[in-house]
């Protein structure tokens, strides 16, 4: 059991953590094994992004002092909460994604999140829809994609008329 000043550093560190990121997830990663959790936190390393384990009383504490109106309380399962520098779309893609390999066991959830950059919570199918989200390069690649599809069937009748005429 934590003494009274621990839980203030964690609450303090929490807070601090708050301050500094762009972006906020609460995840439930009950069921993970030891060697899961490391690779996901090799994962949001890449990004950047740090996971921390809080007490969920602890984290509704932290967030309360900054005035974010989440209640971790009302999550069942163990709060590992992602702090990255990065927007949300691009933090809740990796989460996404990490978590989509344990969709069907019912392991991994993601409960909720906070955009820092528009100062709103958002619930954790709001996450899931914005991880789901293609990367900006896979977006440009669909609408080039979509903009050469009438020139590359022109290109093609006109190869066509041109062998008829000959």
């Amino acid at each position: 059991m934590k003494t009274k000043q621990q839980k203030t550093e964690q609450i303090e560190k929490g807070v601090s953590e708050i301050k500094s990121s762009k972006t906020i997830i609460i995840t439930d990663f009950t069921g993970l094994s030891a060697n899961e959790v490391n690779n996901f936190r090799k994962t949001l390393r890449e990004l950047e992004a740090r996971l921390v384990v809080m007490k969920k009383r602890l984290l509704k504490i932290a967030l309360q002092k900054e005035n974010i109106d989440i209640d971790p309380k009302q999550f069942e399962g163990q709060s590992g909460v992602v702090f990255s520098d990065k927007g949300i779309v691009e933090t809740s893609g990796v989460v996404f994604k990490f978590g989509k390999q344990f969709a069907k066991k019912n392991f991994f959830k993601i409960l909720a999140g906070y955009d820092g950059e528009e100062k709103k919570a958002l619930d954790g199918e709001t996450v899931k829809k914005l991880g789901q989200i293609p990367t900006r390069e896979v977006l440009l690649g669909q609408l080039a994609g979509m903009l050469l599809s009438p020139m590359r069937s022109l290109v093609i009748v006109l190869n066509e008329k041109a062998k008829k005429s000959n």
